[in-house]
């Protein structure tokens, strides 16, 4: 084993503070369309349903802008209530998430621990290059991985074998030597397996039993991938 990679969303940051995040973009929009009249939790469950919906047909296919895909979301939503996106959506987006955007406790330790035992850590996750280096350098953890892949980078979103393989490319490592940590088993444990990597599911509340099939291991904290990894390196 040489190699651990990372997903970013729900597996180094916390959902809920994804969440937070996406509620307060809704509600500077709407401070900015002077619309505050509005519900703003209401709008960002309309805003989340817009968004899923569009990432959902975009799997495996090649890359387009994360930012196109999340302004047309908050736009059919400014539509339906008769307000005006602001021209710098994308700046209030990426000024939010580095403002909210939440580690998961153990992150930053599992990280290190990985690193003291000399392997290449790295991040595969479906971004745009502004959003996560604005959001890892906000977090204090940019100079921790030794490479970031996003689906902008490979050209194509997961579970496409292109960020696997470029990824691993970039840390100089075969399929065997790899192992990727995800939240999302379709995406994340499918795709590094289709490649040859061994695949971890992080899911804390054990909400996707019914898919643990399609991964190696299944963790309910991050600190559980250095025992994992542990376990390999002495095979």
């Amino acid at each position: 084993m040489k190699a651990v990679f990372f997903d970013f969303v729900g597996t180094l940051i916390t959902k809920a503070g994804e969440n937070v995040t996406h509620q307060n973009i809704v509600r500077e929009v709407l401070r900015r369309a002077g619309r505050e009249d509005l519900d703003y939790l209401k709008l960002w469950e309309e805003y989340e349903e817009e968004s899923s919906a569009l990432f959902k047909e975009l799997a495996g296919k090649p890359y387009v802008k994360i930012r196109d895909v999340d302004t047309k979301a908050i736009q059919k939503v400014a539509e339906r209530h008769g307000f005006s996106v602001p021209e710098d959506f994308w700046g209030i987006s990426i000024a939010m998430h580095a403002r909210y955007g939440e580690l998961f406790p153990d992150a930053v330790d599992t990280i290190k621990a990985l690193k003291a035992l000399g392997l290449h850590v790295g991040i595969i996750t479906d971004s745009d290059n502004d959003y996560i280096e604005a959001h890892l350098g906000a977090l204090g953890i940019y100079d921790l991985f030794d490479s970031i892949t996003t689906s902008e980078d490979a050209g194509f979103y997961k579970p496409h074998e292109r960020p696997f393989l470029l990824a691993m490319e970039r840390a100089g490592v075969k399929p065997e030597e790899a192992i990727y940590v995800g939240d999302n088993p379709a995406k994340d444990c499918v795709g590094a397996k289709n490649v040859g990597m061994l695949s971890v599911l992080l899911d804390p509340e054990g909400k996707k039993r019914d898919l643990w099939g399609n991964c190696d291991f299944v963790v309910s904290k991050l600190s559980d991938v250095v025992e994992i990894v542990k376990g390999l390196m002495e095979k």
